[in-house]
């Protein structure tokens, strides 16, 4: 899954990515979509993958992950020039969400694009941006819809009337600057407009980039819209912890009072806001988090393992994380009474642990 970071030119983006990613990408302002972004693949801290490690001891460990792509800053202009810049869009479009990195902090030497500090005006602007690429593309479609439709078989007509009575109530909310995730739409609706990729239609974590003296009461800004999420760090900081060892972070972070990197809670809920869970299969080879939609059924939760075992499904063995670290070993689990069979249409809960039976 890939989560995009975007914000305004000096909002700190690249050195929020170095926290998320303990990287260490050039953190000099570039001009957006000019260079290649910065890219990396961040493991998700999971706490029960290491209480099951200590219960089995295995050969590895392998966690869920996501991936950041660091693009160039955003100029704040598109809506008076042409539009986003075509590789910044391409980026964006392919993203699965996005991460909004806003300016807090305060720093004579390194100037706001705007003059001024105001994280309610710079998460305004860039919505405005991704608002007006998407209402680019719905006035290109309907033009092209409006020229065709009448000429179009009755079947297909019907659909396009669909998605053309669609993309115009889309527009309205556009033009009146309400983004497409806050636009309640239907199922068939959801299905036809899917290939569209609309910016402010995917979920969004907006990060609040605070200075050092805010770490202990960061300032509070309204979360504007569904489908979004809200965090406060101070990406100096985040940056300079991800580049220590445990002991020496361990220092710094009682010496700022900190009591766990504000990183690993931002990880999390990029991948929470991706509405994924992890199921978890364990053994003395390998205790592993295996990424996979909410509310997904058992018969496709066993496809992430492998197609064979989707395609044989039989049953699955099913126990909650926190019942089996209670029990102490998977026997003491069964003798409770807390490792279930479940059928193909069982929904796999966040922290289940699965072992599926199958034939092929």
């Amino acid at each position: 899954m890939k989560i995009v970071i975007l914000g305004l030119p000096n909002s700190g983006k690249t050195t929020v990515f170095n926290a998320l990613t303990r990287g260490t990408a050039e953190t000099t302002a570039y001009m957006s979509g000019q260079l290649e972004p910065n890219t990396s693949i961040v493991k998700v801290p999971d706490q029960r993958l290491v209480e099951l490690a200590k219960m089995f001891n295995p050969k590895k460990v392998t966690p869920a992950n996501v991936q950041y792509v660091d693009v160039g800053g955003m100029s704040g202009g598109a809506r008076q020039e042409s539009g986003l810049p075509p590789a910044l869009l391409n980026y964006l479009s392919g993203a699965d969400a996005l991460l909004h990195v806003v300016r807090a902090f305060e720093d004579d030497n390194v100037a706001h694009p705007s003059g001024s500090v105001d994280p309610k005006r710079d998460i305004a602007e860039v919505d405005l941006e991704l608002i007006f690429s998407d209402l680019a593309i719905i006035e290109r479609r309907l033009t092209r819809l409006e020229a065709e439709i009448n000429k179009m078989s009755a079947k297909e007509r019907e659909i396009r009337i669909v998605e053309r009575n669609a993309l115009t109530r889309l527009q309205e909310a556009l033009q009146s600057e309400i983004p497409v995730r806050d636009v309640v739409i239907s199922d068939e609706e959801e299905r036809l407009l899917r290939g569209y990729q609309f910016l402010s239609a995917k979920p969004m974590l907006i990060v609040i980039n605070i200075g050092e003296s805010d770490i202990q009461n960061p300032p509070q800004v309204a979360l504007p819209h569904q489908h979004s999420d809200i965090v406060s760090l101070c990406g100096q900081v985040e940056a300079e912890l991800a580049q220590l060892d445990d002991t020496d972070a361990q220092v710094f972070m009682d010496d700022l009072n900190i009591q766990e990197p504000a990183r690993d809670r931002v990880i999390a809920l990029s991948y929470q806001l991706l509405g994924l869970i992890s199921f978890l299969t364990v053994g003395p080879d390998e205790v592993r988090a295996w990424t996979i939609i909410r509310n997904t059924p058992a018969v496709e939760a066993a496809g992430a393992i492998h197609s064979d075992i989707q395609r044989g499904f039989i049953r699955a063995e099913v126990v909650p994380c926190h019942e089996l670290i209670s029990a102490g070993s998977m026997n003491e689990a069964k003798k409770v009474g807390v490792v279930r069979m479940e059928g193909k249409q069982y929904t796999v809960q966040d922290g289940d642990i699965c072992h599926f039976l199958f034939n092929v």
